[in-house]
Formats: C-alpha cells, sequence, structure tokens
C-alpha cells in the first residue's frame, strides 16, 4: 500500500542557538580539560536529550552549589544564575565556570546599570523560571519586581513610579511582551526600556518562521522540551499564527499519530535547546508513515558564534 503525501515544512532558522551551543561546548570542554567529574549547576540547557548525553560523559548535574565538592569544578547554566551563587563559589575557592548565554548576562549588565542610577526594575518574565531567578537575583531583594501579565501591571507597586526601568526574560513570545511593554509605558509614562530588544535574535527568528509556516499547515510539531520556555512559546505563537493543532514533542515516539490522521501538510520546528538528532528523528517518523516532500520556510540566515570562556582555551 503506497503512503499518502504529505507535504513536509521545516522551520528555518530552528533548534540550536548560539548561547545553547556555547554552553554544551563549554561542559565538553570542561571534561577535556579537568575530567570527570564536572558538576553543573542546573540542566546546562533544558533538554533531556542533551542532558543525558553529557551526563553519560562525566557531567553530574545538581540544583544546588550546596551539592557540589569544594575540589571539583562547577558550571552555571545557560539561563544564569543569582550573584549570590559566584560569590559562594569563590568563598569555598571552587573552580567555577559561567555558561550564562552572553544575552542573558547583557541583561544582567543592564538591571545592575539601572540600579546604580537610583531605578527600581520590573522584569517581565515567568516566575520561578531560572532565568527569571537569576536576572531578579542580581540586585537586592525588593529591587527587581516581577510582572508576567498584562494584569500584573495594573497592581505592581513600586517605590517611585517616575524612577522605574524594564528587562525582559530572553525567552518570551514576543507579541505577548509588546502588549505588557505598552500597558507598563501606559501606567508608568517615565519608565525607561532596554536600548535593545531582549528578547533575543534566536527567539525572535524562530518565533518569525512559525508565524510564517503555520498558515499553510494542518498540524504542527515543536521538538523541544517540557520545561524549555522557548519552546512552550513557539507551540503558542503557532496556534495564534492559524495552525489549528499545534503541539510540544520531546522525541518522535512522543508524536500522536491518530491526532494526525487525514493531514496532507505538516510543520516541524525545534527550540533553541533541542540538536538536529531529534529533529531528523521526527523527520524520519514522518517518512516511515508518509510520502514526505520537504520545504524549507526560512525567514532569517543565524551566523552568530560566541566563544567560551578563557580558562577553557588556556592549557591545563
Amino acid at each position: 500500500m503506497n503512503n499518502p503525501p504529505l507535504t513536509l515544512y521545516l522551520a528555518a532558522p530552528r533548534g540550536f542557538c548560539a548561547g545553547v551551543d556555547r554552553a554544551i561546548k563549554i561542559v565538553e570542554m570542561a571534561l577535556d580539560k579537568w575530567g570527570a567529574p564536572v558538576y553543573v549547576r542546573h540542566e546546562i540547557v533544558h533538554n533531556k536529550f542533551v542532558v543525558d548525553g553529557l551526563r553519560d560523559k562525566g557531567a553530574v548535574f545538581v540544583e544546588e552549589l550546596d551539592e557540589c565538592p569544594d575540589d571539583k569544578p562547577v558550571i552555571f547554566s545557560a539561563h544564569g544564575v543569582p550573584k549570590a551563587v559566584p560569590a559562594a563559589a569563590a568563598k569555598r575557592e571552587m573552580v567555577y565556570v559561567d555558561a550564562t548565554c552572553p544575552l542573558v548576562s547583557k541583561v544582567h549588565i543592564e538591571a545592575q546599570r539601572h540600579a546604580d542610577n537610583g531605578l527600581q526594575m520590573v522584569m517581565i518574565g515567568h516566575e520561578g523560571h531560572p532565568e527569571t531567578v537569576g536576572t531578579m537575583g542580581q540586585l537586592p531583594e525588593g529591587e527587581v519586581l516581577l510582572v508576567e501579565t498584562v494584569a500584573d501591571v495594573a497592581t505592581v507597586t513600586p517605590r517611585d513610579p517616575g524612577k522605574l526601568a524594564f528587562v525582559t526574560q530572553t525567552t518570551l513570545s514576543v507579541d505577548d511582551t509588546k502588549d505588557i511593554v505598552a500597558a507598563l509605558h501606559e501606567r508608568f509614562p517615565a519608565i525607561i526600556g532596554p536600548h535593545k530588544e531582549d528578547i533575543c535574535y534566536a527567539t525572535t527568528n524562530r518565533q518569525e518562521a512559525v508565524k510564517a509556516m503555520a498558515p499553510k499547515c494542518d498540524a504542527m510539531l515543536v521538538v523541544g522540551a517540557p520545561n524549555s520556555s522557548n519552546s512552550k512559546r513557539l507551540v503558542e505563537v503557532g496556534a495564534r499564527a492559524g495552525c489549528d493543532y499545534a503541539q510540544l514533542v520531546q522525541r518522535a515516539t512522543d508524536i500522536d499519530w491518530r491526532a494526525l490522521e487525514g493531514i496532507t501538510s505538516m510543520g516541524i520546528t525545534a527550540g533553541a535547546s533541542a540538536p538536529e538528532v531529534l529533529i531528523n528523528e521526527v523527520i524520519d517518523a514522518f517518512r516511515d508513515r508518509f510520502d514526505v516532500t520537504v520545504e524549507m520556510v526560512e525567514t532569517a540566515v543565524e551566523n552568530v558564534e560566541f566563544k567560551v570562556p578563557r580558562v577553557l582555551r588556556e592549557p591545563a
């Protein structure tokens, strides 16, 4: 029996961004330099496949610095950490490497600069997400007020409404964030925003590709982890852009084939921490069941690369 035809739209850009690529390289280079075990505070990036692969090579993943011995290297995840974490590591004279994405570090520097100028910060982000925790932890408690929605803007109570600035988590929905920023400007006309958009280029580019792809598709899958903020936003963007069935899958084994019966067009993308091998696995699963024609939906070309810290480039 012949497989039914399927046009498979593949979003570009998709998958790994420069910050994720750099963070994974940092763990691999640390293992090469110091040998196993190397400790990593929090998942280096939000992807089980990546984390399991690094664990197999000798990385030990922990949630807090207290779980690390003094005499082994520790790496801080790509999401960033509160200032108290490297301070505690330095106090214990630990060897530590900061794998925070440079675009997250930019937000940290921005928050500190505004605080030095006497401004209280408003952070647009998701409560409890490690990036939000890390950014809020750059300043003393109470100096960063968190808002997650437009409704939150109405209830936030700053010390001085005339002395405010805002920053955002780098992995938010571009459209949702615009609405929250507009509400902040309306309620606090003097609020100061970032010089350059805080939502990172990779998040923006992946969302734009999904917006272009979604109207063409009967269904759409985002390859990514359930704890990955940027992956979950891609599902929301796809649904909002006109694709009735948009779902997150970690791997090909998660695909609900019954829900996809009768489709003739399919969109596939991946969050910034999902490796290409998992995307190919999903495409191969469709090839097994359909007569697939792949069409690329490319909205941007990425050639960003971030250097790894000098300590890993120096001889041991």
